[in-house]
């Protein structure tokens, strides 16, 4: 019998905790270059194949506790308090809970995204690496950072990358128990590497990523390459990243996003999260790279597109997409 998730967070937990009166922490989003889509096990959220990412640097969540002064369990976002009964906090409360097990402990959580919710720009992989960072502090747990790691991807997969800054490699794991799945930082930096947001929808998505890799594992044949295709951009990336070959990173991030979203077309019912307007971005970012500009894209779970260029083509890209939100992992 496999180990449940409240078994696996005990088990690495203090039998008394001792709660601060307040405690805050930041995390910050993350832009898959290799994708994960796909689990091995879902209750534990272990993936079926390793995935590489780039940290978003101040974009991201920042989650703050407090001993709640009315014995209530209450959860804000951006200001506004939630129902509790909603998804949102039911989610975050029920993540909390793995660490309380039954204390009475109750909470009042204020989440502060400085990215759009459930839009396919991974607020929910900063928002449970947040809050996983935060509950350390507040219950005073000093857990190692690889543990802190393994239970972010409890609440989403993707928050155990978020734990870190930089490049970070989310290892599948061999064990049941799913303590050796989570992310390794690199530690090669890219100043120079850009990445440009092309919002094109900022409302939530129709169809979740969780329920979405369950449908595309369920129902799609092509789906039977990926964790090959995975393993082989992964070897691609990280020797791209080692030599700065910034054609060979684009090219393998743009390819293994476009092969992930065919998996997803061809589930049943298809699921497709592209709109018009992220298939013209497409269009244009293979435009301008027929006229010599160095351009790629990657997307997530979701209908915005992530540009991929170098600090030298700023300029360009900003003229060629309008309103675009610029981030520089590494710096300028």
């Amino acid at each position: 019998m496999s180990i449940s998730r409240q078994q696996l967070v005990q088990s690495r937990l203090p039998a008394q905790l001792s709660p601060l009166d307040e405690a805050e922490a930041f995390a910050p989003s993350n832009i898959a270059l290799c994708k994960y889509w796909g689990k091995r096990d879902a209750e534990l959220n272990l993936p079926i194949n390793n995935s590489l990412s780039v940290s978003l640097g101040h974009l991201g969540t920042r989650t703050r506790l407090q001993r709640s002064p009315d014995g209530r369990d209450r959860v804000w976002l951006n200001g506004i308090e939630q129902d509790s009964s909603g998804d949102f906090a039911a989610k975050l409360l029920a993540f909390i809970e793995l660490f309380r097990a039954g204390r009475v402990l109750p909470v009042h959580v204020h989440t502060e995204n400085n990215i759009p919710t459930a839009a396919g720009l991974a607020s929910s992989a900063s928002g449970f690496a947040a809050l996983t960072l935060a509950l350390d502090k507040w219950l005073q747990l000093a857990l190692e950072p690889t543990v802190l790691s393994a239970f972010a991807r409890l609440g989403s997969g993707s928050a155990c990358r978020s734990l870190f800054d930089g490049f970070v490699e989310w290892q599948d794991g061999i064990h049941d128990d799913g303590m050796d799945s989570h992310g390794v930082p690199l530690e090669a930096r890219w100043p120079g590497l850009q990445i440009g947001l092309v919002k094109v929808a900022t409302g939530e998505k129709a169809v979740g990523s969780r329920a979405g890799m369950q449908r595309t594992l369920e129902t799609a044949h092509l789906y039977q390459s990926w964790p090959l295709q995975a393993a082989a951009d992964l070897e691609k990336l990280h020797r791209a990243i080692e030599t700065r070959d910034f054609a060979l990173l684009g090219q393998t991030a743009e390819q293994n996003a476009l092969s992930m979203h065919a998996t997803m077309i061809a589930s049943w019912p298809p699921l497709l999260y592209w709109q018009p307007e992220s298939v013209a971005a497409m269009q244009r970012v293979w435009q301008l790279r027929e006229q010599g500009l160095a351009l790629y894209f990657t997307m997530d779970a979701g209908p915005n597109l992530k540009l991929l260029f170098e600090a030298r083509d700023r300029a360009a890209v900003e003229q060629a997409f309008a309103g675009l939100e610029v981030v520089a992992p590494f710096g300028d």
